[in-house]
């Protein structure tokens, strides 16, 4: 499986970013531009999940990094964010609510 850090993630605002934390955990903050598909219910919503390559980020990437993987295991070209939005918000990057 294949995971980027928090600095490499915010060079890469053009690749979409799947947020899988639970819609509450979502709306408190997230990375600008993340949609939300919580790990909870993303199977089904796979149809959901854009064409192409695309970043997965949870709150310490404990969670993103297993949907990752599995997603990667589907065929799809899905990377980890390392230390998730924790990582992102210590970074002192935005986030919105």
């Amino acid at each position: 499986m294949k995971s980027i850090s928090v600095q490499q993630r915010r060079d890469r605002s053009e690749i979409p970013l799947i947020d899988v934390r639970e819609e509450h955990e979502f709306h408190a903050g997230h990375v600008p531009g993340a949609v939300n598909l919580p790990m909870s219910t993303i199977g089904d919503h796979l149809d959901q999940l854009p064409e192409g390559e695309f970043d997965v980020i949870c709150e310490l990437g404990g969670r993103s990094a297993r949907v990752a993987q599995a997603l990667e295991g589907l065929g799809h070209d899905a990377t980890n964010v390392d230390g998730g939005t924790r990582a992102w918000i210590d970074a002192g990057y935005a986030v919105e609510h």
